[in-house]
């Protein structure tokens, strides 16, 4: 059995090298399999802002599908290497690429934890129970673990998932689902 580590190790090789087609590609397959789910009653959506240099899901067409839908999107912003602070994303609201590329709302409406209804969830590697690999920062574990337990939590990811990851922390928060290119898995 692999380590969160190895898997993670693994699963960023993976991702290095697919092409930005395959990305764009799969990034709308995956928003538009998104539209499948039974998510789109709620308000508030949040939806991590991609950063293009980490190769991952191109998060756009999900910002779009929620505009659409006249949804109120979320962004989180990264406060002192420790914590995420969420703000409601409008036309108004100012961004600026952070350290790492990825873009971050300067100001705004703040939304707690407590207040989220639906988050689109970053990773790299899931498997069949619904349990995630994060990037390794803990960002989200420690986002979701303040959420309430009836948010509903969306991973999206390029890859189909392992059978097992065996090194789940207690404060690990599992998902209730994931939407690749060619599947929803539902947990």
């Amino acid at each position: 059995m692999r380590t969160k580590l190895a898997l993670r190790t693994e699963y960023r090789k993976r991702r290095d090298v697919l092409s930005q087609d395959q990305i764009a590609d799969w990034s709308i397959e995956i928003s538009n399999r998104c539209l499948t789910l039974d998510i789109w009653e709620h308000s508030l959506y949040h939806l991590f802002l991609t950063a293009e240099k980490n190769k991952e899901v191109d998060t756009s067409y999900l910002l779009s599908i929620l505009q659409g839908k006249d949804k109120q999107p979320v962004v989180p912003k990264i406060v002192d290497d420790q914590a995420l602070e969420h703000y409601l994303l409008s036309d108004q609201t100012p961004l600026k690429l952070n350290r790492w590329g990825i873009p971050e709302p300067l100001s705004g409406i703040a939304i707690t934890p407590q207040q989220m209804e639906v988050i689109f969830v970053p990773l790299l590697v899931f498997d069949l129970k619904g349990h995630r690999i994060g990037y390794g920062k803990g960002y989200y574990d420690r986002f979701l673990g303040e959420c309430p337990k009836s948010t509903i939590k969306v991973g999206l990811s390029f890859f189909d998932p392992v059978s097992k990851i065996v090194d789940i922390d207690p404060y690990d928060v599992g998902l209730d689902y994931v939407v690749s290119p060619r599947e929803v898995y539902n947990f």
